[in-house]
């Protein structure tokens, strides 16, 4: 089996993901993700040409996100017409799962050079848009598993762990100061680029927009809880509340406590980040110097009505393929979708605060659904340049229970 070496990693700034709110709300997503894939090649002096394949994750892949966005971004990016491009849905972890296609194919020896990774517009597109709840309406299905909201599925998450309120939102202040250091220090300038008008080229935004470094833990805990009256209110399959439809499976559980909260969950945003996936036979044949390489990869099913607390399992499956254990990694990268997902996973794995998430994460950051991943680990590349450390894991949960991982070494 040959090696995947990751050559360079780029990402838009994060916008506002709410129509006519964020800076970024006026630009189509094919146009983002164009502007990511031209970023990456352009700026490592590669012939577009030499681009065997594209592959963006999306999640909602319906009007503008529909059409096969990567193809379509491919050409108006004014790439070759030969090199193709190809769109998946793997939720959450799409922009991850990108990248992990485009590292399968290469250490199988079937291609040398790609770009993976993805993008979301949840201002044009919105979460939900291509119809149907997490299980489809699909009532067959709704007997066997009825998928609740992920919003009431991580309170139940912070139920089943005893993670209380001020947990979550210690937490989620955390993110916010981590982040705000990281942006006045410049950390994350290597991977961003700044997003410009297609049509006059004006720069629209060079900076996140979406975090907050005033936040402060009495504002956090002010919040009311978003989850509250749909999963005590709303009605199930059968005439139950989603509230208890969710504790079905976890019958230790008399009440779920909804703790989540616009201000610990991830913020709805737009973005795009592309990656440069390259063959040990394209780095010799090329010069180009890699920066890390691919040492694992893994994704996995579990519960799908907690949903959330698959990332361990995943980290697990990658740990024991590369013969380390959670204490070789220097770095983590765990998606903040929600504060007791990464607290889930961190005492799973006992895993040191220190080493997770040390420049803030999707609570500050924002959340652009089929491009997270991607960008996680463009900041994990970075992150170990900048401290001068070897290896990094990222990971992701999914909905309908699921999720993905990758183990990484700087080279």
């Amino acid at each position: 089996m040959g090696q995947a070496y990751l050559l360079d990693a780029v990402r838009t700034p994060r916008g506002r993901g709410k129509a006519g709110k964020g800076a970024l709300s006026g630009v189509h997503p094919q146009e983002l993700f164009a502007q990511a894939i031209a970023r990456v090649v352009d700026r490592n002096a590669i012939p577009r040409g030499e681009v065997e394949d594209v592959i963006a994750g999306a999640v909602s892949q319906v009007d503008e996100q529909g059409c096969n966005l990567a193809r379509n971004a491919v050409l108006s990016a004014g790439f070759p017409i030969e090199v193709p491009g190809v769109t998946l849905n793997r939720f959450c972890g799409s922009g991850l799962q990108a990248v992990q296609f485009a590292a399968a194919n290469v250490m199988a020896g079937v291609q040398d050079l790609l770009v993976a990774g993805g993008v979301e517009s949840m201002s044009r597109v919105p979460m939900g848009s291509d119809g149907g709840n997490g299980d489809g309406n699909n009532d067959h299905l709704r007997r066997r598993y009825f998928q609740v909201p992920q919003g009431v599925s991580a309170d139940l998450i912070a139920t089943v762990e005893g993670f209380t309120r001020e947990d979550v939102d210690r937490f989620a202040l955390e993110s916010q100061r981590k982040a705000a250091a990281a942006v006045a220090d410049g950390r994350f300038a290597r991977s961003l680029f700044p997003v410009t008008d297609p049509a006059t080229g004006d720069v629209l935004l060079a900076a996140d927009e979406t975090p907050r470094a005033d936040t402060t833990i009495d504002g956090l805990l002010s919040l009311p809880a978003s989850f509250a009256a749909v999963g005590e209110n709303q009605v199930g399959f059968a005439g139950e509340t989603l509230d208890q439809l969710a504790r079905v499976p976890y019958s230790a559980v008399d009440a779920i406590r909804h703790v989540h909260t616009a201000g610990n969950s991830s913020g709805l945003a737009d973005g795009a980040a592309a990656v440069l996936v390259a063959s040990e036979a394209y780095v010799r044949r090329s010069g180009h110097r890699p920066r890390a390489r691919v040492v694992s990869m893994a994704v996995v099913g579990s519960e799908p009505i907690i949903m959330l607390t698959a990332p361990s399992a995943a980290v697990e499956i990658a740990l024991r393929k590369a013969g380390m254990q959670a204490g070789d990694v220097d770095l983590w990268e765990i998606n903040e979708a929600f504060a007791a997902v990464a607290l889930q996973v961190m005492r799973k794995l006992n895993l040191d605060p220190a080493r997770v998430n040390v420049n803030g994460g999707a609570i500050a950051l924002g959340h652009p659904l089929g491009a997270t991943g991607a960008m996680l680990l463009g900041t994990a590349m970075d992150e170990l340049e900048r401290a001068d450390k070897s290896t990094a894991a990222v990971t992701l949960c999914i909905a309908g229970g699921q999720a993905v991982a990758l183990i990484l070494e700087r080279v």
